[in-house]
């Protein structure tokens, strides 16, 4: 089965100094680039999806800075193909589909940022295109969230929408192993 890898918005506002930093970034952005580095030495096709803020009141992921380029650890290299999107789903309003349709793609190999957000909705996007779904989840990031008077920690945020993908849609691996069986 013909596979890919989908790096969601490792963007330099979600690291630290960033206008959005996520809890555990900087690890998270080491792991994708252990599992770049892994699909290019087997010269499998990698796509970067690039956040772009196009909503009035956005804060970061803002056109035209520092913050919505994509960070150092995950930075594409000629003839990797870069999808700018407006949405959490990184299918909405992109070439994603037409391009892994194209080169006949059936298994995705996702990592990135926010996971209860951007990976979490590509995901369950993608599982229900019909692709199998792997989830690096040590190559992924999130944030502590409020829901009335609770905080729910960025670890809980974390764990919570990782068991909630894994088995129905996606096999939630870290890295390492997604690494040993390509």
């Amino acid at each position: 089965m013909n596979q890919a890898l989908v790096l969601v918005d490792i963007q330099n506002d979600y690291f630290p100094g960033g206008a959005m930093e996520l809890a555990g970034s900087t690890e998270a952005g080491v792991q994708g680039g252990k599992l770049l580095q892994a699909f290019r030495k087997k010269s499998l096709l990698v796509i970067h999806i690039q956040h772009i803020s196009t909503h009035q009141g956005a804060t970061f992921f803002l056109p035209n800075t520092r913050g919505v380029e994509i960070h150092e650890s995950a930075a594409p290299i000629k003839g990797e193909p870069v999808f700018q999107k407006n949405y959490p789903n990184s299918f909405r309003g992109t070439p994603l589909l037409e391009c892994l349709r194209q080169r006949e793609i059936g298994q995705l190999v996702t990592a990135g940022m926010m996971t209860h957000m951007c990976i979490d909705t590509t995901t369950r996007a993608a599982a229900d295109l019909g692709f199998q779904c792997l989830l690096a989840h040590d190559a992924c990031a999130t944030r502590s969230l409020v829901f009335g008077d609770a905080v729910v920690s960025a670890g809980n945020v974390q764990a919570a929408f990782l068991s909630a993908l894994n088995g129905a849609f996606a096999k939630v691996l870290p890295v390492s192993d997604i690494c040993a069986n390509l």
